[in-house]
């Protein structure tokens, strides 16, 4: 490999970490909906593939490493997978402590990255003989998932039952956009769904606002004031061992490498998994958010960076959330990438480890130090001048404008539908994690129920 690529590699590297350090601040900036069109574009642009690799790990590393941010200052989630530490990080401000929330945060992402990049490539490599198997068996694997989740719930027999019709809500508006001719019969309508779900209590709040008795009862705060505590600056390069203590590091270290072992499960839907179990026995209110913050943003890096770089290299077929959502352009991306010509049969595993080394490296060095350094002005500042309303609407906008790339005007409609469901669902308590494994094994489930 020639100095000149690694040195477009790095800028790659250092492009992405900078931009998803600035996106991941910014509060509601669901994962899937900034790094699935970015990457979309880099992949047609005809970037060489090991860049586009190399940017797309350095991005996933910033994101991950500063939505917390917003959390801990702010009690308002950066995304979708920083949603399940906001109850925790709110501990830490009530007791005055934003400053460790964030440095908690920080620290066990660092070091979910640190564990998952190796363990990732190394469970990779060892599934490549077992790669036909498991995408002979992926539904299933979806499916069994979906039903885990859904009992590891407070409303887990309600969960349980939405599983069925939510799978033949989707299928049937494939098959509808099949009969109408709006997509070929060989195409299936997924990342537009994906973010329907994702943006699912976004749209069913936005319809609610229609019905003038639920309008008129919602509360008004007029102007809401959010109060930020001062953090104090750390002197140096800051060090992620010495900012947790031993059992948070232990715990961050072990949500690690469970989040690599369960790639195929929803990030989601694991870490709220595992911040309950962790921390389910410690009693002090303090040690027990720092503990529970540290191991669930450990996992959540570590299920992202393995749920795209395994299934890439052992497979070749998106078989995990991360994969199947901001990744799915890595993996199909027609006419540059298709499943039978994509990043799995193009790289070697030596470029596979270079790039991944690569992007994880410059995004842990530019944004952790940043993220520890300046995070309470950074964060300021976007309150301060990025509304709220602005990133949502832009969000919402980017949803429908998948969805009309999807399947055209008729999907628009879909999308809103589905987000209606998964709205209502949500609202009666079935998170994410069981909606997104639906959406995944729904053809074989309703093609195995009919």
């Amino acid at each position: 490999m020639d100095i000149g690529l690694i040195m477009q590699m790095t800028m790659a590297a250092v492009f992405g970490a900078a931009l998803y350090t600035i996106i991941g601040i910014a509060p509601g900036t669901d994962e899937t909906a900034v790094l699935a069109p970015v990457t979309l574009l880099l992949v047609v642009s005809g970037l060489e593939p090991i860049i586009i690799l190399t940017f797309f790990i350095a991005a996933i590393v910033a994101k991950k490493l500063t939505d917390s941010i917003p959390v801990a200052i702010a009690g308002i989630p950066g995304g979708v997978m920083s949603a399940p530490m906001v109850e925790h990080a709110m501990v830490l401000k009530k007791h005055g402590k934003p400053d460790i929330s964030i440095r908690k945060m920080a620290s066990g992402s660092v070091i979910g990255t640190i564990i998952s990049v190796p363990l990732s490539l190394i469970l990779a490599t060892a599934l490549i003989p077992l790669a036909d198997i498991i995408e002979q068996y992926s539904s299933q694997i979806f499916f069994a998932g979906a039903v885990f989740l859904a009992l590891m719930t407070k409303n887990r027999w309600f969960a349980l039952i939405s599983i069925v019709p939510f799978a033949f809500i989707i299928q049937g508006l494939r098959h509808l956009y099949w009969e109408v001719g709006v997509v070929p019969q060989d195409t299936t309508v997924f990342t537009s769904f994906f973010l329907g779900i994702t943006i699912g209590p976004v749209i069913l709040k936005l319809f609610e606002l229609l019905i003038g008795n639920v309008r008129r009862n919602m509360p008004r705060y007029g102007v809401k004031e959010i109060s930020m505590a001062k953090t104090t600056a750390e002197k140096g390069f800051p060090n992620p061992f010495k900012l947790l203590d031993r059992n948070e590091a232990i715990s961050s270290a072990i949500s690690s490498v469970f989040g690599v072992v369960t790639f195929f499960m929803s990030p989601v839907g694991m870490t709220i998994f595992l911040g309950e179990t962790i921390t389910s026995r410690i009693k002090d209110p303090v040690k027990r958010a720092s503990r529970a913050i540290s191991s669930m943003d450990g996992l959540t890096n570590a299920a992202y960076l393995s749920g795209i770089l395994i299934p890439l290299i052992a497979i070749g077929y998106p078989l995990s959330p991360t994969a199947l959502g901001p990744g799915h352009a890595l993996f199909n991306a027609p006419p540059v990438f298709t499943y039978e010509h994509n990043l799995h049969h193009l790289l070697s595993m030596n470029e596979f480890v270079i790039a991944t080394v690569i992007g994880a490296a410059v995004a842990i060095i530019i944004t952790f130090y940043i993220t520890i350094k300046y995070a309470q002005p950074i964060c300021a500042f976007v309150f301060k001048y990025i509304p709220h309303e602005a990133m949502l609407g832009l969000f919402f906008g980017l949803v429908l404008m998948l969805a009309y790339m999807d399947a055209g005007a008729l999907n628009i409609a879909g999308v809103l539908l589905i987000g209606l469901v998964a709205g209502f669902l949500h609202k009666r308590g079935v998170n994410y994690g069981v909606q997104f494994m639906t959406l995944y094994a729904a053809p074989w489930l309703v093609s195995l129920l009919f």
